[in-house]
């Protein structure tokens, strides 16, 4: 009954059109009510919805498609990568480096760990939306600059976060 690319263009923003959703109904029941406790949730759902909107076009942005090869899962802070060439298993406690590689078709994410080759997951794989939190889970990582980069597609590797002490022991050319 839904085109195939207005299910996955509704699909896409599904969290920003649950908090425009929650928001609006937030704004009709604190602006044009009449009073009592229902205008105070009122405006308390326009808070939750505007927040839920913000993360949903964060979730949004990083949503490259899920035509790529492979298949990704996350569970207890365990992302596995199954591919077509090659997989692996890596605890997030364990990345020192994320790095994004736009120079490979299709793009990849390299997770690397110490005594191991990097782990490469495609941007386009399945269950790939699973790695945003996971992502954000990591200490100090800046997410804004992770989706700038990936929008921006560059023409080489970016290092998007990296290990503290993983940083303070990095070579140096000069």
């Amino acid at each position: 009954m839904i085109r195939p690319e207005a299910a996955e263009a509704i699909n896409r923003w599904k969290e920003t059109l649950t908090g425009a959703g929650i928001a609006a109904l937030g704004a009709y029941w604190g602006f044009f009510t009449g009073g009592g406790i229902l205008h105070y949730i009122g405006y308390l759902l326009i808070a939750v919805g505007a927040l839920l909107g913000f993360a949903g076009i964060q979730r949004a942005r990083f949503r490259m498609g899920r035509d790529g090869p492979g298949v990704v899962n996350v569970i207890e802070k365990r992302i596995t990568y199954f591919g077509p060439l090659s997989g692996g298993v890596i605890d997030l406690d364990d990345i020192t480096t994320l790095t994004l590689d736009p120079t490979s078709e299709p793009p990849h994410w390299l997770l690397a760990q110490p005594g191991q080759l990097p782990l490469a997951i495609p941007l386009t794989a399945e269950g790939a939306d699973t790695l945003f939190d996971a992502f954000a889970s990591l200490p100090g990582i800046r997410t804004e600059h992770m989706l700038r980069q990936m929008q921006s597609t560059p023409d080489h590797p970016v290092v998007i976060w990296r290990r503290q002490d993983v940083r303070n022991t990095a070579p140096r050319l000069h």
